[in-house]
């Protein structure tokens, strides 16, 4: 039970902090990466996900779960930094609006993914 608040508790932190940075009121800057950058890490981070098969699927957050049984949190964080990647923006945004709404679908509102709407 203390795990679990301890969690929530880091949820409405994150939460605050988000908003916070959206506003203004908190100087955060993102960084940028290239693609060449993310699949590296991604590799390395031992989640060697081919991202150029992922980008051009008609639903990647689809073939995502189905190919690799992403967790949510892994969801989130994948669509995060590739939004922040040099990757096309209609691409990205595309992403963005798959994860929010597959999530959405699940009951689950990504703070962190609806921050990134513009």
């Amino acid at each position: 039970m203390e795990d679990f608040i301890l969690r929530e508790i880091d949820k409405l932190g994150e939460m605050l902090a988000l908003v916070a940075r959206k506003l203004g009121l908190l100087d955060g800057g993102v960084p940028c990466y290239t693609l060449r950058d993310v699949k590296a890490e991604f590799g390395s981070a031992g989640f060697p996900v081919d991202i150029d098969a992922v980008l051009q699927h008609e639903n990647p957050i689809w073939y995502l779960i189905e190919t690799h049984k992403i967790t949510d949190y892994a969801l989130e964080t994948f669509v995060e930094i590739l939004f922040h990647s040099d990757a096309d923006e209609a691409v990205k945004e595309a992403l963005l609006n798959d994860a929010i709404a597959y999530l959405g679908g699940k009951g689950y509102v990504s703070f962190k993914l609806y921050s990134l709407k513009g």
